[in-house]
């Protein structure tokens, strides 16, 4: 990782200054990651998250201009906010990054028989709905930016987070691996929908990472997953998903992918 932390001294490190970045679910592990990291690439970020307090720690802890917007991504409302403070940056919303969503455990049919209808709707509404509530409202603010002949007129990019769940889900996975999987189909989508506008549409497709969500996992259980990585065999750590968000914002031809971020997973039934 290039760079250094900014301080909120006003000074841009990178090629981000006077644009502005919005990361939703940005108060924690690879949302956290990546706002430090838009940060120091010179980015003004807003940090959006339903942890208020979360988002305001991230937000202060980075400086540079950024704020926090708290709410939920899936109230059109509340994303609409934060997309709104990004876009207050001088050269417009440039980068919009999504990281928030949730996981659970359900088998189509369990011991407590038929999964659970409701359960199910609100993992796809909040990692597939929610994700594309950031995309479409970002897009529309990107679309009023100029386009920068310089930079093959671009005027922004959206990157989605999926996970290797939408290749491999495992048992248990049915909800999330369908939501993840949705998340791999819209980005083609989107990326064609947008291409006109000169706004770009990327995922990224991580593996095991170490955030919040794992920590709770025992320590041996943790080790026996670890082992059937590939190379290298430990999960990932949130720099590295905030490395890959990066090149993406830098490397324009990139566009319509879902990038996977797995050192060679393949995950298998359980």
């Amino acid at each position: 990782m290039s760079g250094t932390e900014n301080t909120g001294n006003g000074t841009a490190q990178g090629g981000g200054a006077g644009r502005g970045a919005l990361v939703a679910g940005g108060a924690s592990g690879l949302g956290e990651a990546t706002a430090r990291r838009l940060a120091r690439e010179g980015f003004r970020v807003v940090v959006f998250d339903r942890d208020e307090a979360g988002a305001q720690r991230v937000a202060a802890a980075i400086g540079g201009g950024a704020s926090a917007v708290s709410g939920d991504i899936c109230d059109g409302a509340a994303v609409q906010a934060a997309v709104a403070a990004a876009a207050s940056a001088p050269l417009g919303l440039r980068v919009a990054v999504s990281c928030a969503g949730v996981i659970i455990s359900e088998k189509a049919v369990g011991r407590d028989g038929a999964h659970d209808y409701e359960r199910f709707m609100r993992v796809i509404n909040i990692n597939l709905g929610g994700t594309f509530n950031v995309l479409r409202l970002a897009a529309g603010a990107m679309n009023g930016n100029e386009a920068l002949a310089d930079e093959d007129g671009e005027r922004g990019v959206i990157i989605n987070s999926a996970s290797i769940a939408a290749y491999e889900p495992q048992i248990g996975q049915i909800a999330y691996g369908a939501s993840k999987g949705g998340i791999v189909t819209m980005t083609l989508a989107a990326a064609r929908d947008l291409a006109s506008r000169g706004i770009r549409v990327v995922s990224i497709a991580p593996g095991t990472m170490e955030t919040p969500m794992l920590a709770a996992v025992p320590a041996d259980v943790r080790a026996s997953i670890a082992a059937t990585i590939p190379f290298p065999s430990r999960f990932g750590h949130p720099d590295e998903y905030a490395s890959l968000v990066a090149h993406i914002v830098e490397n324009r031809l990139l566009n319509g992918e879902t990038i996977r971020l797995d050192g060679a997973l393949r995950m298998a039934p359980r």
